[in-house]
């Protein structure tokens, strides 16, 4: 069952964990494809959580409050079904258990799981047999989302029952004498009305968290944590002027000072003025900085190429090589820093096994073994929302913290087919039109920040006005194959054609098209045409994510 939802983060934070870490949750991860979103909601409430997957579970120190069991797409009368051994956290640590976690319990608890006479997903009303911690102050009837096609028939030992659906009797139940709360129903989702208050009441009546892990928090211990890690040693970061990049070298620089030592390259497919307004901004920071311009190199290494994964690899292969022999050029460097955030950790260790594939946008992947570097990941349990927080609490420019993820390959997927100097000139001027306009353009009335973003028209606080910008996940133009006729004065033109893509998402799996006002998109098109030589039409792209993607290659 696949969920689409809307979710935005007010506090949050963490790192490998800080060691000086009070509390905590644990997720165990059964593979459910909304298992991130119980650690979103969690971290909403400032408290700190890991998901792990449930045949990898950590050892619980005293720092562990609860446990959360999630969802998944197995039955638990399936005989390779997940199936954790549960002796050291049932009856010793407060559990919340749902959907899956729910039927497991019944299922290995002396209950019986059976398959539903029909398949219950959707939106259900949730009716509370008896007032409880979980369920306080949430009313007596309200809507859930149901998502399995199996049923609990008869509950565990020593169970009770405390909410039931039309359909499903045991909708919720607990267990007498220990901290055993079950639910069948998914209170991570946003069709359950009351999901983000059952997850507080869990978290802070039942768990006793506190809720105190904030920006701030998460600095001072990640500060610590990193100096006691590298001690005297020199640090290696490849900077992509990206957001989690330039956070995890600001916070570095914070715990370690000259003893990081970054990279900036230029491919050549970077945006307009983009290679010196970036390195500019570093320098400001007063960060160590190194800029490569390797424009021709990357440009040499695509030439007569079109296929788009033949040039992802040309351009991560001159990537490599580039940074390689950069980093050598500095001496007794221990460590490799990464901008490595939570969803990619999550994704290369999940219940499936570790991920076959790096992602270049995410870490320097495919870097020759014999640097033999020590990998530092300071950002690796982090959410972007919260890479955001972090960041402005690190006092970062609001212009680099609210920048648009920005494709590792750069333009080079932005222009279809082989990428040539002149085509990149003219998506670079095109794409300049197109962003400075966004940033500069009120939002309408009633229109909200991207997750994680905020105002940045007219100030660097983030205490402006809400642009287009600040309301749009990603945006940028994209320059087809394809030339069209055209009408120019009294002459014909065959010239190429502009795309522009703007979406809303929260993390980019699944993404919409954003309803850009009329006005706005007759004007940028005004412009381009205009004032971009060897362009004669423009085109807005309204399509979502699924059954599109948001790059076109």
């Amino acid at each position: 069952m696949k969920f689409i939802y809307i979710c935005t983060l007010t506090l949050n934070f963490n790192s490998n964990p800080p060691h000086t870490m009070t509390e905590k949750i644990i997720i165990l991860d059964f593979g459910s494809q909304v298992t991130q979103l119980i650690g979103r909601r969690l971290r909403e409430l400032n408290v700190y959580c890991e998901i792990h997957p449930f045949n990898r579970i950590p050892v619980l120190d005293d720092s562990v409050r609860g446990v959360v069991l999630s969802g998944s797409p197995w039955s638990v009368r399936d005989s390779k079904a997940p199936s954790p051994d549960l002796s050291g956290i049932k009856g010793r640590y407060p559990m919340l258990c749902i959907c899956y976690g729910a039927q497991y319990i019944a299922h290995r608890y002396g209950g019986e799981v059976n398959p539903s006479i029909a398949r219950e997903y959707g939106r259900a009303i949730m009716h509370i047999k008896e007032q409880c911690p979980l369920f306080e102050g949430i009313p007596s009837d309200s809507q859930v989302w149901m998502s399995h096609g199996d049923t609990i028939a008869r509950l565990p030992e020593g169970a009770e029952v405390i909410a039931s659906t039309d359909d499903v009797v045991n909708a919720a139940y607990y267990i007498k004498g220990e901290q055993t709360w079950c639910v069948q129903f998914h209170p991570e989702v946003y069709h359950s009305t009351y999901g983000p208050q059952i997850l507080e009441n869990f978290a802070m009546r039942i768990c006793g968290c506190k809720g105190d892990w904030t920006p701030a928090s998460f600095i001072e211990s990640s500060i610590e944590s990193l100096r006691e890690k590298i001690g005297q040693d020199n640090v290696i970061l490849g900077l992509s002027g990206g957001v989690d990049s330039s956070v995890a070298a600001v916070l570095l620089h914070r715990a370690i000072g000259r003893q990081l030592h970054c990279i900036f390259v230029n491919n050549g497919l970077l945006r307009k003025d983009e290679y010196e307004s970036v390195l500019a901004s570093y320098q400001d920071m007063g960060l160590n900085v190194r800029g490569v311009d390797a424009t021709e190199l990357f440009l040499k290494a695509l030439e007569g190429i079109s296929d788009p994964e033949a040039k992802r690899k040309a351009i991560g292969r001159t990537f490599i090589e580039v940074f390689d022999a950069e980093a050598h050029k500095i001496e007794n460097a221990s460590w490799l820093a990464q901008g490595t955030i939570y969803p990619d950790v999550i994704e290369s260790t999940s219940v499936n096994g570790p991920s076959q594939t790096i992602k270049s946008h995410h870490n320097v992947g495919g870097l020759p073994e014999e640097m033999n570097l020590k990998i530092v990941e300071p950002l690796r349990s982090l959410f972007k929302d919260e890479v955001r927080r972090v960041g402005r609490a690190l006092g970062i420019k609001n212009s680099l913290i609210s920048r648009h993820p920005f494709p590792g390959p750069g333009l080079g997927i932005r222009v279809l087919g082989e990428v040539t100097r002149e085509k990149l000139e003219i998506l670079r001027n095109a794409d300049a039109i197109y962003i400075d306009a966004l940033r500069s353009t009120p939002a309408p009335e009633g229109w909200q920040p991207a997750s994680g973003a905020a105002a940045t028209g007219g100030t660097e606080t983030g205490e402006g006005f809400l642009t287009l910008y600040d309301c749009i996940w990603q945006a940028g133009t994209i320059l087809p194959p394809v030339r069209s006729v055209g009408v120019m004065g009294d002459e014909r033109t065959y010239e190429y054609t502009i795309a522009l893509r703007a979406v809303v998402s929260t993390d980019g799996m699944t993404a919409d098209w954003v309803h850009l006002p009329y006005d706005f998109l007759a004007k940028v098109s005004n412009d381009i045409i205009n004032k971009v030589r060897g362009v004669n039409r423009v085109v807005y792209d309204i399509s979502s994510k699924p059954p599109a993607t948001i790059e076109w290659e």
